[in-house]
């Protein structure tokens, strides 16, 4: 499949058919996302007259530095198709009409430092603040608690280092220190699995706190990320897999294509 993305560029033999495609393709996908520094879509058709009955051979769409709902930064993502059917009809419209639903292989690459300000999001906040389980309130004396300050530090081997501060009724600024395993669940779920509590750097007068609020907010994480609060306009994704590489969070898996944006 890869092979035929290397035809010639337009204007040394690319029928203008496959050009109209892409352009029409790429100004469609742009608008799944609220800021992008790139995105290109590659559409290949091989005897080109297969697109006047609605036939791609191939499909493959990559973006850089993406912005989702406003808060949440994409360092790379790509989708890569094969056999698609489109209603060639639509694309004099300027639109890409799927005749029917397709599956793409998907790849998405987070960095270390978009994850921290993810968790600055209004999405992500409202999930951390003002907690009252019961698990939580225990401590607190009924009061419900905040988790704040969140800084995520990357690790090898799918593990992260995760720090946090949270107040109660008698005691300012609980540290929290956690390192846990990313794992995919069903799919659609990042877990933080085997927590353990990091307790070189926390006063030891509040330790014991300080370890079951970590333990309970290793909870509150493990119900939080759930890919279905983030699906594109028309495009849902479905995770295989996952790896830590340097200072970035690598997803591998599949994307669900309904519609393109705006059909």
């Amino acid at each position: 499949m890869f092979s035929l993305f290397t035809s010639p560029k337009p204007g040394a033999g690319t029928d203008f058919g496959e050009q109209l495609l892409n352009k029409v393709a790429t100004q469609s996908i742009r608008h799944l996302f609220s800021a992008s520094e790139a995105v290109d879509v590659q559409i290949r058709c091989n005897p080109p007259s297969k697109l006047l009955q609605g036939s791609i051979d191939a499909f493959q769409m990559s973006g850089r530095n993406l912005v989702i709902r406003r808060e949440f930064e994409v360092a790379e993502m790509s989708f890569i198709a094969d056999a698609v059917a489109i209603d060639p009809g639509s694309i004099l419209s300027g639109h890409v009409r799927l005749k029917n639903p397709t599956q793409a292989v998907a790849q998405v690459v987070l960095t270390e430092d978009g994850i921290n300000r993810a968790f600055k999001a209004e999405l992500v906040q409202k999930r951390l603040v003002n907690l009252q389980s019961e698990a939580l309130t225990n401590l607190s004396g009924g009061e419900p608690i905040t988790f704040r300050d969140v800084q995520v530090n990357l690790l090898p081997d799918n593990q992260l280092k995760i720090s946090a501060l949270t107040d109660l009724p008698n005691r300012s600024d609980v540290p929290i220190r956690m390192k846990a395993t990313l794992e995919v669940e069903r799919r659609r779920r990042i877990q933080f699995q085997n927590p353990t509590f990091e307790s070189e750097d926390v006063p030891e007068d509040v330790r014991g706190l300080s370890q079951v609020l970590t333990m309970a907010f290793a909870n509150v994480l493990n119900e939080m990320v759930d890919l279905d609060r983030f699906d594109l306009d028309g495009v849902s994704m479905r995770l295989n897999r996952l790896e830590t590489s340097g200072k970035k969070l690598i997803f591998s898996g599949y994307a669900q294509i309904e519609h393109f944006p705006g059909t």
